[in-house]
């Protein structure tokens, strides 16, 4: 059994916040994660889009395809449309080896809006999570058949944002909805990291380590700040660098025999946390946590 660990690019390429990493291009982020260690990367905005193109950039930089994005729609659209919608993704994922399509509700979040404050986000009740669910179910059932695994990204500012609504949704889905399971959007959140992952233990497919800043994270909730006020100002950091026990974490990995990707997923502002030395000091963090838990890392 071993784990493999990858990073989004988005410390060194921001798709929300393009200004701030303005002075950093996809092939540094791409090189300089190899060097430290990582085996693979999700997929970032300014990559190639088509499969051929992007293929033979990974290859350039010898790293995997870990995953990626998939912005749904889903809440408006029915399900025969949003199939044909993320019909390109599914087919070009399955064809670049990614273990999963990292699927988040986008149709009306305000994830991507600064003058819109977290606190503001659009709340579903059990009875709409619950008809949401079973449209989920299908498109996922879908894109297992194809072969290409969904995992759900639970996320700050979306309709499935704290543990209740994480709860709620994985009762209300079909165990072809697996979880892309977030600690940082969790804890923010105002979820309990390990109570979740215990509980959703056989849902989970992906794993996000994403740490936060307490004092960052208690001024965004307390101000009415948006969720992109709270990227700016470092509400998240790389595992190691804040307040979550990540050992914890991967003992429970380590328990469920975990062997998928561990993925560093921590947009900062790159003025104050330098993409390469923050990336580093995460990657080192999880080889820590790992080694201590028994968890073999493959490809390290």
């Amino acid at each position: 059994m071993s784990v493999k660990i990858g990073i989004s690019p988005i410390a060194w390429q921001n798709d929300d916040l393009p200004d701030i990493t303005a002075a950093y291009t996809m092939e540094q982020a791409l090189r300089e994660a190899r060097e430290i260690g990582y085996t693979g990367v999700e997929r970032g905005q300014r990559m190639p889009h088509d499969t051929d193109g992007l293929r033979a950039y990974l290859e350039t930089y010898d790293i995997a395809l870990c995953g990626g994005w998939c912005s749904g729609n889903l809440l408006v659209n029915d399900v025969a449309t949003e199939r044909e919608a993320v019909r390109q993704q599914v087919e070009q994922f399955i064809a670049l080896g990614s273990p999963c399509i990292v699927y988040a509700e986008c149709s009306n979040t305000v994830q991507g809006q600064i003058c819109t404050p977290v606190n503001d986000r659009p709340k579903l009740d059990r009875d709409q999570i619950a008809a949401y669910g079973a449209k989920l179910t299908e498109l996922a059932s879908w894109m297992t058949d194809q072969g290409m695994p969904m995992a759900y990204h639970h996320h700050m500012g979306s309709i499935i944002e704290a543990e209740e609504d994480v709860n709620c949704l994985m009762e209300s889905t079909g165990p072809e909805v697996s979880l892309c399971f977030d600690t940082g959007h969790l804890l923010l959140g105002g979820g309990d990291v390990m109570a979740t992952l215990k509980r959703w233990s056989d849902r989970v497919h992906h794993v996000h380590f994403k740490d936060i800043r307490p004092a960052v994270v208690k001024d965004v909730r307390e101000n009415n700040r948006s969720f992109l006020d709270a990227v700016i100002a470092g509400a998240f950091t790389v595992p190691g660098d804040g307040c979550i026990d990540f050992q914890a974490v991967a003992d429970h990995l380590k328990a469920i025999d975990y062997e998928g990707w561990i993925v560093v997923e921590a947009e900062q502002d790159p003025a104050k946390a330098p993409p390469y030395e923050y990336s580093k000091m995460g990657y080192d963090h999880i080889v820590d946590v790992c080694g201590k838990a028994g968890l073999n890392i493959a490809n390290a």
